[in-house]
């Protein structure tokens, strides 16, 4: 599994994505911490994670529309599937050098926080709820993203596919939002990405929330094994 992590984060690095995704990164969570905090003089990060959180949802294709979508064209999954390795194991090498790229991208907003406490004491629990709720919504859309990846050659329709599913969880939020009937609003409340995300900004830690992200991202890992177990038998 080691080599597929090397092979991926030196991929990215050898090509133009992995600085266009955390330049992308460092630039939206910088504009979001000079609004919410040097401007407002306020010690409350939440305001960035907040701020970030759609566009976590529509950078994180860009990290993954490569991921299985390059190996496909050139054939190299034939090479992969041939590996003394399990297709498990290759996903998850993929899956983990994604979440390495985006884990140095989120780790910029640790200066954020170090900035604010050469001033005054940041509410740590809320800090820490805020980096739980992003790494677990990063983790889970990577998993979405590298699925969609699978299920083609084109890198171009795997980002689009990704910025498809964005949109989607933008509007199942829209829909909870404007929407009175009380079904309506609990159905999309519990398949919301925010609902689920802001209660952790807000230094609220919910098991079942952990949970929500825990299981999707494990079940879409699933179904990128399936994809590639599929292609190794067919």
């Amino acid at each position: 599994m080691f080599p597929i992590i090397r092979k991926e984060l030196a991929a990215y690095f050898y090509s133009p994505i992995g600085y266009i995704f955390l330049a992308a990164f460092y630039f939206f969570s910088g504009i979001g911490f000079l609004l919410n905090n040097l401007l407002e003089q306020s010690a409350n990060l939440g305001g960035v994670f907040n701020y970030l959180f759609n566009f976590i949802l529509f950078l994180v294709p860009i990290l993954t529309m490569r991921l299985m979508s390059e190996d496909i064209k050139n054939k190299i999954d034939q090479a992969l599937l041939t590996m003394p390795i399990t297709i498990t194991q290759m996903v998850l090498g993929k899956f983990l050098a994604a979440t390495l790229v985006y884990f140095l991208a989120l780790s910029v907003t640790l200066a954020y926080a170090l900035v604010i406490s050469v001033f005054t004491t940041p509410n740590w629990a809320s800090v820490w709820g805020n980096y739980i709720s992003t790494f677990l919504l990063g983790e889970t859309m990577i998993a979405i993203g590298m699925f969609i990846s699978s299920m083609t050659e084109n890198q171009v329709v795997a980002a689009v596919g990704g910025f498809a599913i964005a949109l989607l969880l933008t509007l199942i939020d829209l829909l909870a939002a404007v929407f009175t009937q009380p079904l309506v609003r609990t159905i999309a409340n519990a398949i919301s990405f925010y609902h689920r995300y802001e209660g952790f900004s807000q230094g609220i830690f919910k098991f079942s929330c952990v949970f929500f992200f825990f299981s999707i991202c494990s079940l879409f890992l699933f179904f990128t094994v399936l994809v590639f177990d599929k292609r190794r038998w067919g």
